[in-house]
């Protein structure tokens, strides 16, 4: 039964907190509502906007106590004896006309954030921070619910805002943590699913547009933008085995081809069922790649962004794999059905910069607060994008917090750095004069290099077996060395140089390439001066670049010789592989994010047969120990003929001890008969595979299986081979026994 309570007095004061509150200015909610001590008694403070009247549900006398409507939804009981820092001693019967709600009061509860998290974040050092800050289901002093915490050290005030606030900023305005500028609340009985934003007031006093949650580990399916409240973890991963020998599979030692892959257009179009793309492909991309010998899959980024054309590359939700897939559970099974088929799972990953839409990270605060404020530093020409303010401790936890969310969290393999030049030097993409020099004047982004650093060194602390990848493209030194050597501490980088020098030459009509002959051999000047991944990506199938085939001169049979030499080439060359999808198809088109590959393509034999080529070279990189064993070390490579223009022709012995791998590039369209290369061990030497062989679509010149040596020396050896070079076409050879 419910009962009226004493009528409670109304001081100036604390109509001026109500002033504050309904308009949003207050910066210490927990200051008036909830239950405070006044004399002997306890008086409880509710703001429920909308509400029709509010019951005090007492838990030890089951005594119900009708509030006093103060004004517009401001509501306040005298409790009598209610003992205070206990939330569950009281429940509030909210009647919202129509709909009656049964809660306990978030305001009852105290502060939820450790003193040690808090000195954590202020420092930068907290590794795991999307644990701590962000939405998360959780149950305090014995109440469920969702406790949000957010970074926000210059707002006057903020709110969480949700469905279940009908959008309005006075329901649930949150608890500032000075020492760290984090803002808590705890919502009980609130559930995973619910759609949210924070409603903040800025350092200046204006209201922002709705941010969405900087460490959401769910979003909305876009153009929506809200944050979701993730469910808890029941996720059971079956990957221990894996987990414990990836790092075997990822060392310097290992071979790695990467199948390249952007999630949302490699199905096939038509008959899309109503599981998640991330489940499609769990059912046939992974047979796929694994049949075709890749040994990883590379995603183009998924981390949530707003806009789909960037392919990734522009996100905000750098803790909340993409909604357009699928839940993240649904992510997780993705990566444990990669790992149960022996395939690692490598992700695009984009510290570099941030898109400028309203609801991210631009202005969270009202002030520069993710980036720099400087335009000089802060913004990014290329990409009309905002920089990350690397130098702030707590942006560059952030960012690291980051990557270990999808190492840790999602168990992937590797992450890929995207964009790194970009971030090392401060004057990059900029004239003089629109750049800030270092304190030391010069251009190098000393910030980002320490960021790189701790980023690099944390993930190989706390994720054994892990790996880091970096597209650079400049000359910048150590980047695969450790960081106490003084590098950045990437365990790869991929080889721009070698692949911008290689496709210029295939470019070439082959009566010109004797003119460009260094564009093929330029690439092992350096070649251990870091440890490389050789990628023909996605970048170079876009923009007009048109696809890999079409790069190739020639008529029709020529292009597919010309591209089947050339992976031939790429496959025994020093370096790891990397293929963007469509590669392997010889896709005649470029790359569209809107369609799906050209899987029709295959009904033509000479597409099926450069399908079977990357099959088999793949295959053959895993098996043959020389062409993978020793990338990094140059014992395991030697020019035999390097210097043979005229004739455009290129080989070279790929050793790992008594094992010899000799493989052999004519790159013109002319076989060359009784071709000479000296070999340093006699005895039979096997064809193991002939790009042109009629299997793949080529005109089945070949050495009838391989060649015995003959006492003729040649090339500074005691013996030879007398071999028959197919038209442009890459042949390899083992010596047996």
């Amino acid at each position: 039964m419910t009962s009226a309570s004493t009528s409670v007095p109304i001081p100036d004061a604390l109509h001026r907190d109500i002033d504050a509150l309904l308009a949003g200015w207050h910066a210490d909610p927990f200051g008036v509502l909830g239950p405070h001590r006044e004399g002997d008694r306890t008086v409880v403070r509710v703001l429920a906007p909308n509400a029709r009247h509010i019951v005090l549900l007492r838990a030890d006398t089951r005594e119900e106590l009708e509030f006093q409507h103060v004004r517009e939804g401001f509501f306040v009981v005298d409790a009598g004896d209610l003992p205070l820092g206990q939330p569950d001693a009281y429940r509030l019967r909210i009647d919202w006309g129509g709909a009656v709600q049964e809660t306990e009061d978030a305001y009852a509860f105290g502060p939820l954030l450790g003193d040690l998290d808090l000195y954590l974040i202020s420092e930068g050092r907290h590794e795991s921070l999307a644990d701590c800050l962000g939405s998360h289901v959780t149950t305090v002093q014995d109440v469920e619910g969702v406790r949000f915490a957010v970074w926000a050290p210059n707002a006057r005030r903020v709110s969480v805002v949700g469905d279940f606030t009908s959008w309005d900023g006075r329901r649930y305005p949150m608890r500032l943590r000075h020492s760290a500028g984090v803002w808590e609340v705890f919502i009980p009985r609130l559930q995973a699913g619910e759609r949210y934003k924070y409603e903040i007031v800025g350092a200046n006093g204006n209201l922002l547009p709705l941010k969405a949650d900087p460490l959401a580990r769910q979003t909305e399916v876009p153009p929506a933008t809200a944050s979701v409240v993730p469910a808890p973890d029941d996720f059971t991963w079956t990957d221990d085995a894996w987990m414990a020998a990836r790092g075997a599979r990822q060392a310097p030692d290992a071979p790695i081809s990467v199948y390249e892959v952007h999630a949302g257009s490699w199905l096939p179009r038509g008959g899309e069922s109503e599981d998640s793309v991330w489940e499609r492909l769990g059912d046939r991309l992974v047979p796929y790649a694994k049949d075709m010998g890749f040994t990883h899959i590379e995603l183009l980024p998924i981390m949530e962004h707003p806009f789909g054309g960037s392919w990734g590359y522009q996100p905000l939700g750098v803790f909340a794999p993409t909604a357009r897939y699928g839940k993240p559970a649904d992510f997780a099974r993705f990566i444990d059905r990669c790992h149960a088929a022996g395939l690692g799972v490598i992700l695009d990953w984009v510290p570099a910069h941030f898109p400028t839409d309203t609801h991210g990270l631009a202005q969270f605060d009202g002030t520069a607060l993710y980036e720099y404020s400087d335009p000089r530093e802060g913004f990014h020409p290329d990409w009309n994008t905002l920089i990350y303010n690397l130098g702030r401790t707590e942006v560059r936890n952030f960012m690291v917090a980051s990557a270990l969310e999808w190492v840790r969290r999602y168990h992937v393999d590797a992450l890929r750095v995207d964009a790194v030049a970009s971030m090392l030097y401060r004057d990059y993409s900029r004239k003089a004069g629109e750049w800030i020099p270092n304190r030391y004047g010069g251009r190098e982004n000393l910030e980002a290099v320490d960021f790189l650093r701790d980023m690099n060194a944390t993930v190989a602390k706390l994720c054994p077996g892990a790996i880091t990848v970096a597209e650079e493209s400049t000359a910048w030194p150590g980047v695969t060395a450790r960081p106490e050597d003084g590098g950045l501490g990437f365990t790869y980088k991929w080889n721009m140089g070698w692949m911008h020098d290689t496709l210029r030459y295939m470019h070439h009509e082959p009566v010109y390439r004797s003119y460009h002959h260094h564009d093929m051999t330029f690439g092992m000047v350096y070649a251990y001066s870091e440890r490389f991944i050789l990628p023909l990506s996605h970048d170079e199938v876009v923009h007009g670049k048109g696809s890999l085939l079409n790069k190739m001169p020639g008529d029709r049979w020529q292009q597919f010789a010309n591209l089947r030499a050339y992976y031939g080439f790429m496959w025994t060359h020093p370096g790891r592989k990397l293929l963007f999808m469509g590669g392997e198809i010889a896709q005649s088109s470029e790359w569209n994010h809107d369609a799906s590959l050209d899987w029709p393509a295959l009904d033509d034999g000479l597409h099926r047969g450069v399908q079977q080529l990357v099959r088999d070279l793949n295959h053959l990189y895993s098996e043959l120990t020389p062409l993978h064993r020793h990338d990094g070390d140059p014992s395991g490579f030697e020019w035999v003929v390097g210097d043979d223009r005229g004739n455009s022709v290129f080989a070279y012995m790929r050793k790992d001890g008594d094992r010899h791998v000799l493989a052999v590039s004519n790159f013109t369209p002319v076989p060359r008969q009784d071709y000479r290369i000296g070999v340093p061990r006699p005895g039979w030497w096997r064809e193991r595979l002939n790009t042109d062989a009629g299997g793949y679509g080529g005109s089945n010149v070949g050495n009838g299986g391989g060649r015995h040596t003959e006492e003729i020396a040649s090339h500074g050896q005691a013996q030879s081979l007398s071999l028959t070079l197919p038209p442009l076409a890459t042949v390899i050879f083992e010596l047996q026994g």
